[in-house]
């Protein structure tokens, strides 16, 4: 029996869910590609949108990779290891992104949910991958933990970013289109 026996349910729950989340971003993103957007749109939706879309596949990918029936974890640590490498240097593309788009400015919340905890998560892999061997147990509880916060994480974010373009945007167009029109 393996270390990976028993978190076979655990890794088809949060892997299934991140698929299907990543499948609901993409019919999101088209159903809101028909409204006008505001000079700095494109730079906010690589700070706000796309990093959601990150988490759901590195959960997706780290749910794949678990449920593998691997003979021992050295390969396995190797890959969840680079899988929060990855995330770790993606947290810094996403703080450069949130700093240089102008179309919203980041609040606190924004900064704890698109950087902190998904730091956090990432930097959760690598730990775990460097201590599995000694406190396996352990480590595969920090693994997922990270993958729930990671989900969690981008279910919160893609709700902001609905909700944003539902009652914020939607409102800004509504009063812009509602105004008459002069002429000069």
């Amino acid at each position: 029996m393996t270390a990976l026996a028993g978190w076979e349910n655990f890794y088809m729950i949060v892997g299934s869910s991140a698929g299907a989340l990543i499948g609901l971003q993409f019919v999101v993103i088209t159903l809101i590609a028909g409204t006008p957007m505001a000079r700095g749109d494109a730079q906010a939706s690589g700070a706000f949108a796309t990093p959601s879309v990150v988490h759901f596949e590195v959960v997706l990918f780290l749910s794949a990779i678990l449920s593998v029936p691997w003979i021992g974890l050295a390969t396995v640590a190797l890959l969840w290891g680079l899988m929060g490498l990855f995330g770790i240097g993606y947290s810094v593309v996403v703080v450069r992104r949130l700093r240089a788009q102008t179309a919203y400015q980041p609040v606190l919340e924004d900064w704890v949910f698109h950087i902190m905890l998904p730091f956090a998560a990432y930097a959760a892999l690598v730990v775990s991958a460097g201590v599995v061997r000694y406190h396996t147990r352990p480590a595969l509880f920090l693994i997922a933990g990270a993958a729930l916060a990671l989900l969690f994480t981008g279910i919160h974010n893609a709700w902001d970013a609905v909700t944003y373009h539902v009652f914020v945007r939607n409102h800004e167009q509504r009063a812009t289109n509602s105004q008459p029109n002069r002429m000069p």
